[in-house]
């Protein structure tokens, strides 16, 4: 059954649960390791300029497909956005994300509707770049999302991009929980 809201609470719990399980204490995360772990063998394909990652379940397989092309950065936020499909979402056997631009105050951003794509989402970043980590690296700072600089260096420690780290640092300090 489809969710009719996103399950951020279910969403920071699994990530927790996983961060434990796997002993993982500090950034970057090794999504690849986990996702292994959870029984997703990961393949890395040149599909085309439209498919960023895609989710193949089937009774004796589970494949997380990552555009090979993509930088480094993007891998992982695929590795986990699928990873967030496979451990929240039932059903389709296949699930293909098409590649996307995410812009900041955008109309397009703030229509999110599919449920699904936006716990994938959260999910992701949420294992990418963990609340409690974050905190951590932050204390003492005066956290200033303008700066570029600070952003940036922040991103390269956790391995993802600026823009994602951006988001995750707005979300998190728009609920006052860093």
């Amino acid at each position: 059954m489809k969710p009719s809201r996103a399950r951020y609470g279910k969403i920071d719990r699994l990530v927790q649960e996983l961060l434990h399980k796997n002993g993982v204490a500090c950034a970057p995360v090794p999504v690849d390791v986990i996702a292994k772990e959870e029984g997703a063998e990961i393949i890395y394909n040149k599909f085309n300029k439209e498919v960023s990652g895609l989710l193949l379940r089937t009774e004796n397989k589970i494949v997380i497909g990552v555009e090979k092309t993509q930088p480094p950065a993007r891998q992982r936020f695929t590795i986990s956005h699928e990873l967030g499909h496979l451990l929240l979402h039932d059903g389709e056997e296949v699930r293909v994300d098409t590649n996307f631009r995410i812009n900041l105050r955008s109309p397009e951003s703030s229509l999110a509707e599919d449920i699904e794509e936006i716990e994938a989402n959260a999910f992701a970043a949420a294992l990418l770049m963990p609340e409690a980590f974050l905190k951590e690296d932050l204390a003492g700072l005066v956290l200033d999302i303008d700066d570029s600089e600070q952003v940036q260096k922040l991103a390269k420690h956790y391995q993802v991009s600026a823009q994602a780290m951006t988001i995750r640092l707005l979300n998190l300090a728009s609920l006052g929980r860093i």
